[in-house]
């Protein structure tokens, strides 16, 4: 795969106006975050030509009603219907409807919060890079104390096993991060996302653009801030759908899994063996040794971090885990979903 050097230069300090960008905001029931966002999305490219676009999955919180009265006094502002709900098909129908002479796509997930001069950061490092995709780190943020707990054990190795977009590094080219901004026409030569796909949009994707020469690059100059599951619940079915996700990628491209996406695999395996430990006592081991494991991880991180929910993060660590392992099982098991490969784009 072709991946430019980067250069060297001081950043400038305003970006033409002639920069044509597409942000695209996909959102269900984001109430608590959709109009900070947008407000500081607009203060963020006064610069720019930019159209941000929200997908709006059929949210019954409001969400709608807000951007509508955004819209209302904004023209930079649109709101349109994502039939399919999920992620992907709002990003692939607002790039088809709004694309059009436009050179730049900006992905903004609506929970998360997003530093001053986002956007243009982005476009100044595609530029500097010479890259396809920008990608950008990001560090989880809670509220309330099981969020907290969340946030710690997501920050990190425990709960994101080190990729590399989710610690402390330099920058450079990857084979994956969290999406930011895309060349728009690269963006559509591949295809887009597969919107098949609720979650791991993005990886899958990533495998595609790289095999098709694009390059990657991973940003430290700006960071997302990601806002965890408030509940043990939500933060379980999340992490099975991302199981699903990423068994869906591997089985579609016929990837092997890395060793962080192994051993979280094998978390269901093991409980289910554990099973057996009445009459085979040896049975009961790996599931201790990894219970055993995340709890005393939380210690850790609590020690360190010299907070009360820190140390809720071991326990939050075993619901990431197993949820995950649950949904790479199902699709594995049992999915039966299509291969991007081999479908039309």
């Amino acid at each position: 795969m072709y991946r430019p050097e980067p250069i060297t230069s001081e950043r400038p300090v305003a970006l033409a106006a002639s920069e044509r960008v597409l942000a695209v905001v996909p959102c269900l029931n984001e109430r608590a975050h959709i109009a900070k966002l947008l407000s500081d999305l607009l203060a963020d490219c006064a610069e720019l030509d930019l159209l941000i676009v929200v997908a709006d999955g059929g949210s019954t919180d409001g969400t709608k009603q807000i951007v509508e009265s955004i819209a209302a006094t904004d023209p930079r502002i649109r709101l349109i219907h994502n039939a399919k709900r999920i992620r992907s098909a709002g990003v692939n129908l607002a790039a088809r409807e709004f694309g059009g002479g436009r050179h730049w796509l900006a992905r903004i997930d609506a929970h998360a919060a997003y530093p001053k001069d986002f956007i243009s950061t982005l476009i100044y490092e595609a530029r500097r890079s010479g890259a396809a995709s920008v990608v950008v780190a990001m560090r989880s943020q809670g509220e309330n104390c099981f969020q907290r707990a969340a946030a710690v054990a997501q920050n990190s190795i425990l709960g994101t096993g080190g990729a590399a977009h989710r610690r402390p590094g330099d920058e450079g080219f990857v084979d994956h991060g969290h999406h930011a901004l895309f060349d728009l026409k690269q963006f559509e030569s591949v295809g887009g996302y597969d919107d098949a796909l609720s979650h791991n949009e993005d990886a899958e994707f990533d495998v595609r653009l790289a095999r098709a020469g694009g390059a990657i690059w991973l940003t430290r100059a700006v960071e997302v801030t990601y806002f965890p599951r408030s509940h043990p619940a939500a933060l379980y079915r999340q992490y099975v759908n991302y199981g699903r996700g990423r068994a869906r990628t591997l089985l579609n491209h016929r990837l092997r899994p890395k060793v962080r996406q192994f051993l979280p695999a094998c978390v269901l395996p093991t409980l289910l063996a554990a099973a057996a430990s009445p009459w085979i006592p040896l049975a009961l081991g790996p599931a201790v040794l990894w219970s055993a494991s995340c709890l005393l991880s939380g210690v850790v991180l609590g020690i360190q971090q010299r907070r009360r929910c820190a140390f809720g993060s071991g326990i939050a660590a075993m619901i990431i885990h197993l949820g995950w392992s649950v949904g790479f099982w199902q699709e594995v098991i049992f999915g039966r979903g299509r291969s991007r490969e081999t479908a039309p784009t």
